[in-house]
């Protein structure tokens, strides 16, 4: 009965003190989970055997580290006290040391106890968490804003402020494919360090400015995250979301489409460069001179053997996890190419899906509209789907002119 008095009290001390652990994070842990180090392997992005979070890289991943340390620990100190007062009073009060159970019904201690202090410690570990929360969600004063569009199974970004305004690029999975394999099939060439980590166009952005990423897809939900940021948000379509970050560190960050998006779901990685200003600037310059020399006069009039050669790059970039390279597409999944009606019949048809989309039919799946590609690719991927495989539709080449007015 005696120990019994006691149990209240060490409940609520052990209470008190994880709360007060969860209300302030020591200045050494501040200092470890601040810190960024190489630990990813030069990588950007996870290892073997790592067994924390990744090493953070803006202050809102530096918080979101703490946070989850600190409230770890606050769970441990609730779990040993809860666990250790209750086996203690099974070992020690047991009926075989001549032990006769309590009497008293009731305790107005322990009845104020257990409903004070859990409500002390949920605001304990509230009040930091809410204050990240918000830190998360301010996208104001933003130095440099990207668009960010989820596809099936790429990203599309466009700079739409601030140095680099009018930059535009996808971002596609460069991983071969014979390093992938096939189910059934091992892989054919040795897997690099950067297996499904590494794209053909980086996200480049300066050290120490507040980036804006104003998020959306064009078929189904995406998510755009980044660990080491700190970064996780949807891309939904129809609808704009945002989020940002600040990366404290130059280097290159790896992340995922976090967002069950479909069979490819796994190879649409995101990188992220974050470079000096003076990096950066150099950047924005050859890309916009890169952009100025691949844009293609919409008006020329193009061969049917230069549109195949083009097409054949763009269906290897664009089209080929849905429809396969042999054009036969998934079986009961993606509709084929290879003597397709649509392919092979009036061209303005094709040109709609294309800029448009199609509604799912008897493979059960959507084809997203493809209008943030060039009139010339669209025009060029046309012309290659129909004088490919077995198709010889009478219609053969479309011109980017034709891409031009469908789209008005």
């Amino acid at each position: 009965m005696k120990h019994a008095k006691r149990l209240p009290s060490l409940m609520l001390g052990l209470s008190v003190m994880a709360a007060a652990m969860a209300a302030s994070v020591p200045a050494w842990a501040a200092e470890a989970a601040g810190s960024y180090t190489s630990a990813t392997g030069g990588t950007g992005g996870p290892v073997a055997g790592e067994l924390n979070l990744q090493p953070p890289a803006t202050q809102i991943a530096s918080e979101i580290y703490s946070l989850h340390t600190w409230m770890m620990m606050v769970c441990l100190v609730i779990f040993v006290g809860v666990f250790g007062v209750m086996f203690y009073s099974i070992f020690k009060h047991r009926k075989s040391l001549g032990h006769k159970p309590a009497t008293f019904h009731e305790s107005t201690a322990v009845e104020i106890a257990w409903t004070v202090v859990p409500f002390l410690i949920v605001i304990g570990m509230a009040l930091p968490a809410t204050r990240t929360v918000v830190g998360m969600k301010d996208t104001s004063n933003a130095d440099i804003t990207i668009k960010v569009t989820g596809m099936q199974w790429k990203w599309g970004y466009d700079y739409l402020k601030g140095e680099g305004e009018g930059i535009s690029f996808l971002s596609n999975l460069s991983t071969p494919r014979s390093q992938v394999g096939a189910p059934g099939f091992e892989p054919t060439e040795k897997r690099g360090d950067n297996y499904l980590m590494e794209v053909d166009q980086e996200v480049v952005v300066p050290v120490n400015k507040k980036i804006r990423l104003v998020t959306t897809a064009n078929d189904v939900i995406h998510s755009w995250s980044i660990p080491a940021f700190g970064v996780k948000q949807d891309a939904i379509p129809g609808f704009v979301r945002d989020t940002w970050f600040k990366s404290e560190h130059t280097g290159t960050f790896r992340g995922y489409c976090s967002e069950l998006c479909g069979k490819e779901h796994a190879f649409m990685p995101i990188v992220v460069r974050v470079v000096s200003d003076a990096d950066y600037s150099a950047w924005v310059a050859a890309k916009k001179k890169e952009m100025a020399a691949l844009a293609d006069d919409p008006s020329k009039t193009w061969t049917i053997d230069e549109l195949k050669t083009k097409g054949e790059k763009v269906y290897a970039a664009n089209c080929v996890a849905c429809h396969q390279a042999n054009g036969k597409g998934m079986p009961g999944t993606f509709a084929p190419l290879d003597g397709s009606p649509v392919v092979t019949g009036p061209k303005a048809e094709q040109i709609n899906v294309l800029l448009h989309g199609k509604k799912s039919g008897k493979y059960g799946t959507e084809m997203p509209a493809w209008k943030q590609l060039s009139d010339t690719d669209i025009a060029a991927v046309i012309t290659y789907t129909r004088n490919s495989w077995s198709n010889k539709a009478a219609e053969n080449i479309v011109q980017p002119a034709e891409v031009v007015a469908a789209r008005k």
